[in-house]
């Protein structure tokens, strides 16, 4: 995960989403518990009590979803099909975009070169 830049991984069995195993799983679950990350199985000490979004959730309620659980990624799932995972960097970042363009559109409107 490290090498990778990643903060969670999302733990597969037989094509259903049975966990995730996060930086803090690693942290709190394994480390801060003395247990041996080598030999310690992902499956004892994931997280599998998940909450999740769908594709149609706004960012801004994902976001919210985070923080009321205290939690930085979220499965994206449609149904019982995975669409993928969406984290709290993904949302800082749409935020972010989202508003370097209003504020540019503002600045275009206030002098005057925003078309009519």
């Amino acid at each position: 995960m490290a090498e990778q830049h990643i903060g969670a991984v999302l733990v597969i069995e037989e094509k259903r989403l049975v966990g995730i195993f996060s930086e803090r799983d690693l942290l709190v679950r394994v480390i801060l518990a003395g247990l041996d990350p080598k030999t310690t199985m992902v499956k004892a000490v994931m997280t599998t009590d998940m909450v999740y979004v769908t594709p149609d959730t706004s960012v801004s309620e994902a976001m919210a979803v985070m923080t009321q659980r205290r939690c930085r990624h979220l499965p994206v799932m449609e149904g019982q099909e995975l669409k993928g995972m969406v984290s709290i960097g993904d949302c800082t970042r749409w935020f972010s975009r989202d508003q370097d363009y209003t504020i540019r559109h503002l600045q275009e409107y206030i002098h005057g070169k925003y078309p009519a």
